[in-house]
This record gives C-alpha cells, sequence and structure tokens, in this order.
C-alpha cells in the first residue's frame, strides 16, 4: 500500500510552521487535517498526487489528484478538495468541508442502466458509512454523457462517461480536526467502485460493504 503524498498549496503558509500568540495564517486544525491526507494508506492501484487547489471557496484548501491505474490505463480520476474556515460556515454546518470530482468511462451496458446515476451515489455514501464516518450536508450530482464518433473517427465505438459532483461535511473530532485519513481512503473506494474494480479482500482495511453493485467492468476499453 501507498501512503498518500503532498505539500502546502501557495494559497496556504508551510505545514512546518508554528502557531503565535498573533495568530498563524495556517490553523493547527487544518495542518492536522493536511497531515491525515498523507499519511493515509490507500490500494495500490491508486496513484495519487498533489495539485494546486482552488483560491476562492475557503480561507484555506488543499487538495490531491487521484487515479485508478491499470498497467498504462487510467480506470478513472479525481480530485479531492480540503477547505477549512475556522470562522465555521452555516452551510457546512462546521468548519471543514470536502468537495470531489470523480470520472471514469462506462461500458454500454453499465452505461444504459436506468438506476446508474442512484447506484453512484450510493457509492459515496455506502463507502463513507461502510468506514464508519459521520457526516453531513451532503449534496451533489451524478452526470451521464455520451460520445458518438463520425467521419475519420467512425471506427471507434460510442462511450459513455460518468461524473460525480459532490461535496460533504465530515465530522469534526478532537481538537476540531476530522479524519481526513479516513475520508480520503473512502473515497478512494468510491474512486475504485467507478472504475469497476473488485472489493479488496474481506476482513483488510479497505474492504466496503453495503453499497449497490452494478454488473463487472470488463476492465479498460482499446480507442
Amino acid at each position: 500500500m501507498a501512503a498518500a503524498q503532498g505539500h502546502f498549496s501557495d494559497h496556504s503558509n508551510s505545514a512546518d510552521e508554528t502557531d503565535s500568540a498573533e495568530g498563524n495564517a495556517v490553523p493547527r486544525a487544518f495542518r492536522q487535517a493536511v497531515d491525515g491526507l498523507r499519511s493515509a494508506r490507500l490500494r495500490p492501484e491508486i496513484e495519487v498526487d498533489p495539485t494546486r487547489p482552488p483560491q476562492r471557496l475557503a480561507p484555506h484548501a488543499y487538495a490531491l489528484e487521484a487515479a485508478v491505474v491499470d498497467g498504462d490505463d487510467d480506470l478513472a480520476d479525481g480530485r479531492l478538495v480540503l477547505l477549512h474556515d475556522p470562522a465555521g460556515h452555516d452551510a457546512w454546518q462546521g468548519t471543514f468541508r470536502l468537495v470531489t470530482l470523480v470520472r471514469a468511462e462506462l461500458e454500454p451496458e453499465m452505461a444504459a442502466d436506468p438506476l446508474l446515476p442512484e447506484v453512484c451515489w450510493s457509492w459515496l455514501t455506502g463507502a463513507l458509512e461502510a468506514r464508519g464516518l459521520s457526516y453531513g450536508e451532503a449534496s451533489g450530482t451524478v452526470t451521464r454523457a455520451g460520445s458518438h464518433y463520425f467521419g475519420g473517427l467512425s471506427d471507434r465505438l460510442p462511450a459513455t462517461q460518468i461524473e460525480i459532483r459532490a461535496s460533504w461535511s465530515p465530522r469534526e473530532g478532537l481538537g476540531g480536526v476530522p479524519d481526513s485519513a479516513a475520508h480520503l481512503a473512502a473515497w478512494c473506494d468510491l474512486l475504485c467502485q467507478v472504475a469497476g474494480l473488485p472489493p479488496s479482500p474481506a476482513g483488510s482495511a479497505d474492504t466496503v460493504t453495503g453499497v449497490v453493485s452494478l454488473p463487472q467492468r470488463r476492465g479498460p476499453q482499446q480507442p
């Protein structure tokens, strides 16, 4: 298993800074939450890299990009952003918020399933609940988009992409710090579900139960 690695964005000060009597631009709770992301243990199929976070959503933000990789193929990819506003946010009902985008290309039989949007949303909520995580104010969209090819591209098969955009407020624990490592692991469970990977072996730390399944993916499609 690989640990997620990263660094503080230019939007925030270095994680090595310490609090002072005058205050610090990087609150301790935010630093600890980011440290949790960096220390998360993830499935070996997942590659994680830090990326520049959005600049105007919250006073402090940290972002990761991840992909589910099979050889040279990316089966799914996504972005997870951790937001923090020490003053709190009425819409969040807390001081932290997680925002995500997940994308994957689907086989025709999966794309045609009328329950696909509901199932994909259940993968997110089920992944959080399977790891025993408390959260609130969850919201999002599931979008299914199809592509048909013509002319010089007409030899390509029609393709359908699923896109999940979501956000939720993680429960804040001791010191006002959420279990960010567990939330990252749950988000990676969602990525693996969308990518069509089988669940981790029963009893492992990465096992996810209680989510709805669609037919097993066949693997990456050839262009």
